[in-house]
């Protein structure tokens, strides 16, 4: 039987020189850690009229996932704030959550001093900068989270708060029984996953491979709508290749034709369907007849089954196998999955702007 690099763990801690498997085998002690956190920090606004969580890249996706596992409980309108600023009708009504894990992404220190002008209730996630900083000086209340880790890494810290302090100002409720079985189903989930199972019993080895030399494109649905987007961002930033994402039932109003005369093109993607066995039967058939099609035009397709039975612990392990797959697949190609260059680039060109500073300036005359 042929050998492969993800069998061998020398080889492999080689390859990742930053450890970043360590954080998916280690997940389930960071939500135990982001849980702590979050409960150390007092909250005392009056219940909002809408919620916005601001942020960026891996400091927002734990937003997008909060919204999804709360979608049919939370009864006030949330969005996930992606700009320099807020939505027109953020006001003092409005419980704004800025989440930068560096503290220092400039999107998100423009929205925080955009929503401390509009005098909304704001909470400040991050592991220090000039967010903490700032909203230390203004008396916001802040949660301080682990430095020393990618963003992306970071997310148990950047998304369990949010539901740990929403429960605490009557937004929303069973956080704890949930955030306790989904912790259970990540020990589980990376005790399969993790390095030293060999690729024959190892999932995520085994999907890493296949899917090796493919352009990936994860379908979610409803609960898994985020995680799909995650694992997509994670094939971007650990595996450095290009991905897609989308999810039902929008994708067959118009993905859905795309494999329609790919050809040839289609041999150069995978598709990745995020599964749970429990689809509500139209969605269900509408998956089946869906990965039909794209079966006939010879691409090739997997599914990852998630773990558990509350919305948290499904989706979280959805998420945990999709970052496995994401190293697996950059120790294949013989890559670091830590560092992302390209965003550094950027950063270091963009920073010459100086909108950072001026943002500074203005936060400064404000905290006097």
């Amino acid at each position: 039987m042929k050998t492969t690099v993800l069998d061998d763990l020398e080889k492999i801690r080689k390859i990742d020189k930053s450890n970043m498997l360590a954080h998916c085998v280690n997940c389930s002690r960071h939500y135990e850690q982001a849980t702590a956190l979050a409960k150390e920090t007092l909250l005392d606004y009056p219940r909002p009229e809408s919620v916005i969580v601001a942020g960026m890249g891996g400091s927002a996706i734990g937003g997008e996932l909060f919204k999804d596992w709360f979608r049919d409980k939370l009864t006030v309108p949330i969005e996930i704030c992606r700009e320099y600023s807020l939505p027109a009708y953020a006001d003092k009504g409005t419980l704004v959550f800025v989440i930068s894990y560096s503290g220092e992404t400039e999107e998100s220190l423009s929205v925080f001093l955009d929503a401390v002008k509009r005098k909304c209730s704001i909470v400040a996630i991050g592991s220090g900068g000039s967010l903490l900083e700032f909203a230390e000086k203004l008396g916001l209340p802040c949660v301080r989270v682990p430095s020393g880790m990618a963003p992306r890494a970071a997310l148990p810290y950047l998304f369990i708060p949010l539901s740990i302090l929403m429960e605490k100002i009557g937004l929303v409720n069973s956080v704890a029984s949930e955030v306790s079985e989904a912790i259970k189903i990540l020990r589980q989930v990376s005790d399969l996953n993790r390095p030293e199972k060999p690729l024959k019993e190892n999932f995520s080895k085994t999907l890493a491979t296949n899917i090796s030399g493919t352009i990936p494109v994860i379908y979610g649905f409803g609960l898994y709508r985020a995680a799909a987007q995650r694992f997509k961002t994670q094939l971007n930033e650990n595996s450095k290749i290009p991905a897609k994402w989308e999810f039902f039932p929008e994708l067959d109003h118009n993905e859905i034709v795309g494999w329609e005369r790919a050809e040839e093109l289609a041999r150069l993607f995978s598709v990745i369907l995020i599964r749970d066995g429990f689809e509500p039967k139209a969605l269900w058939q509408r998956i089946k007849v869906t990965s039909e099609l794209i079966d006939a035009k010879s691409v090739k397709t997997f599914t990852v089954q998630v773990f558990g039975k509350g919305s948290l612990a499904k989706m979280s392990s959805a998420v945990c196998v999709g970052d496995f797959v994401s190293v697996y697949l950059a120790v294949l190609r013989g890559i670091d999955p830590t560092p992302v260059r390209t965003i550094t680039v950027l950063k270091e060109r963009l920073g010459q702007t100086g909108l950072k500073t001026k943002v500074r300036r203005e936060l400064e005359k404000l905290a006097k």
